[in-house]
């Protein structure tokens, strides 16, 4: 029988083994890790530090810190009317665009559901704005919206109704983009809505439809409850888009007019890189992120209670 120190050293060089074998398991994954965490740490951590010391300074238009104010720039802003009218109008152009371009997605969604012959091309029409840039596509509404040769108004003087300012009147400005932002957001939405609803089994269409129950019942009742899930990413997915829209609003409106328009990011890109305020534009986005996160643990905190998750 082998000894009971012969058992001690063979169970301590396992025990060698098996830490060496571990620490290899671990030096390798950060091996992997690694150009991910630089990646993180050059255009996500360090530029966030960076906008936390710069939003407590003041600096000169070639970005050197000039002063060190502390809280100055966060005090200047709450007391300021500007950054209030920023997030009115910010907040306007959430309600206009996420509600209305879930409702219309999952509407496309459900009628496009069906396998009926030519359903593969109206889907294909429907996902297309996702292929579209933000430049592109505002340059399309731009020739729409134009207020003598664009389509819009042309068919409004059709059923004899006179010509709109889509763009130059603050009372059309925002509705306009927020159009223009609703058939952006369409292809992306659609698609994931549509990814959904193929995921509900049909099983529960048959039963359905044995037991007697409409289609509309059935919506209601089956296929809004199994896709809770889906539309609840769609939601939280779409406000967090909503609060940085920025290239259709620069590219039609530049913020006005009379800046009817003039969402926060809007602000926080005129403080920073047109006006060179370094300091006020990241005072602004700092405020713009905790508003981003304290929204979206509301959403998980309120909403989420009533997805249903199969």
């Amino acid at each position: 029988m082998p000894s009971i120190e012969s058992v001690l050293n063979v169970k301590k060089t396992k025990s060698r083994m098996y830490k060496r074998n571990i620490l290899k398991e671990h030096a390798l994954a950060y091996v992997f890790l690694a150009p991910s965490m630089i990646l993180f740490i050059m255009f996500l951590f360090y530029p966030m530090l960076k906008s936390v010391y710069l939003s407590m300074t003041i600096t000169d238009p070639r970005g050197q810190v000039a002063e060190f104010v502390w809280f100055e720039n966060f005090a200047a802003l709450f007391k300021s009317h500007q950054l209030y009218s920023n997030l009115s109008v910010t907040l306007m152009f959430i309600l206009y665009t996420v509600p209305t371009s879930l409702i219309w997605s999952l509407f496309l969604a459900a009628i496009t559901h069906n396998k009926l012959r030519g359903m593969k091309i109206f889907q294909f029409i429907f996902s297309l704005p996702i292929v579209i840039s933000v430049g592109t596509g505002s340059i399309i509404w731009f020739l729409l919206f134009h207020p003598t040769a664009g389509m819009l108004n042309y068919f409004l003087s059709l059923v004899h109704i006179g010509p709109i300012p889509w763009l130059t009147d603050p009372a059309w400005a925002l509705m306009s983009i927020s159009l223009m932002t609703i058939w952006m957001n369409m292809g992306f939405l659609y698609i994931v809505l549509s990814s959904g609803l193929q995921g509900i089994p049909e099983e529960l269409y048959e039963s359905a439809k044995i037991d007697g129950s409409g289609p509309v019942r059935t919506f209601m009742r089956i296929v809004l409850p199994l896709l809770s899930p889906t539309i609840f990413f769609a939601l939280i997915v779409s406000v967090i888009g909503a609060f940085q829209a920025f290239g259709q609003i620069h590219i039609l409106t530049r913020g006005g007019p009379i800046n009817s328009t003039n969402v926060i990011v809007y602000s926080i890109y005129q403080d920073a890189f047109v006006n060179f305020r370094f300091g006020i534009g990241s005072a602004q986005a700092l405020i713009l992120f905790v508003i981003i996160l304290l929204l979206t643990v509301l959403q998980f905190k309120v909403l989420e209670k009533k997805v249903h998750y199969q």
